[in-house]
């Protein structure tokens, strides 16, 4: 890999990471015009959708899926349907600086899965890993001035990361792991958008979007930290692989944070800053728990 290619894959994965961790930022706004969040996912997903259609017609991929693919597909939608549902319901109870860092611990849920369903062995670095994430969440739970809302609020996050979690686990280790990313993503999102739909239905609805701002801001939604941080992903992973892109996804809770504690005026307390810093970490550590354990192995070679 040349000194080029590593630059523009830290600077896609900068990307992917930094665009999704500013759903807040667009998301935020249209609660607070009193928009239904099924209303703002069934938007976000149908948008999303429809902007995906256009790069794939531009790039004149097909859109055909085998028979055998579909039900996998429609799994793949239910569960981004889980992830993002409970995310966003757990911006109503708590922070979203808060809610997108525990949504980070999405790699820690990704190898438990791992470990139950495909028998693969946990290691000592991982379980060190999984502790230090429980310890920060513990940290995250004492943040909050009213302690029963934080906890349901930490609950319904920690769901939306097991959502993601087996969105991943699914992808990995089902038939439709080769299958184009944009493809995938596509018909995830029209799963996505279709549930969301029944689910307002049964409800009051969709509701109409209150004012020019508001579209604004969906368009941004849909676009940014949806079409834009997927296809961002792609590139990043086709130039420095997938463990360094997801190093760099350590920006999603960062920049949450940030545009919580800067836009939103949400407080930026010692709690706060130790609990991301050891969630962090802990992800990091699952990511590079290989590497980890090749250099113990090493060390120990080279001693004996």
């Amino acid at each position: 890999m040349n000194s080029l290619d590593r630059f523009k894959g830290f600077f896609y994965a900068l990307i992917t990471s930094a665009t999704f961790g500013l759903i807040p930022l667009f998301t935020l706004p249209l609660m607070a015009k009193g928009l239904p969040y099924d209303s703002i996912l069934f938007y976000r997903f149908t948008t999303a959708a429809l902007v995906l259609v256009g790069i794939m017609l531009v790039k004149k991929e097909s859109f055909r899926v085998k028979k055998d693919e579909i039900p996998f597909l429609i799994l793949l939608g239910v569960f981004y349907t889980i992830s993002a549902l409970f995310l966003f319901w757990g911006y109503t109870v708590m922070s979203a600086g808060i809610a997108t860092t525990l949504h980070f611990t999405y790699p820690v849920f990704v190898t438990l899965l791992m470990v139950i369903f495909f028998r693969e062995k946990a290691s000592i670095v991982t379980n060190l890993a999984i502790l230090l994430a429980i310890c920060g969440v513990g940290f995250l739970s004492i943040d909050g001035s009213d302690t029963q809302i934080s906890l349901m609020g930490i609950l319904l996050v920690l769901l939306s990361a097991v959502g993601y979690a087996f969105y991943i686990v699914t992808v990995n280790k089902s038939r439709i792991r080769t299958m184009s990313g944009r493809k995938l993503t596509l018909y995830a999102f029209i799963v996505s958008a279709f549930l969301f739909l029944v689910k307002a239905s049964l409800g009051e609805g969709i509701q109409p979007l209150p004012d020019q701002s508001s579209l604004i801001n969906l368009l941004f939604l849909a676009i940014v930290p949806t079409v834009v941080s997927n296809m961002a992903l792609i590139q990043a992973v086709r130039y420095i692989g997938g463990t360094l892109t997801s190093i760099m996804g350590a920006m999603e809770p960062v920049t949450a944070v940030c545009v919580g504690v800067l836009l939103f005026n949400e407080p930026l307390t010692f709690n706060l800053i130790i609990g991301i810093l050891l969630i962090i970490i802990a992800v990091s550590i699952i990511i590079l728990a290989k590497t980890i354990l090749h250099l113990i192995h090493s060390k120990k070679s080279a001693s004996g």
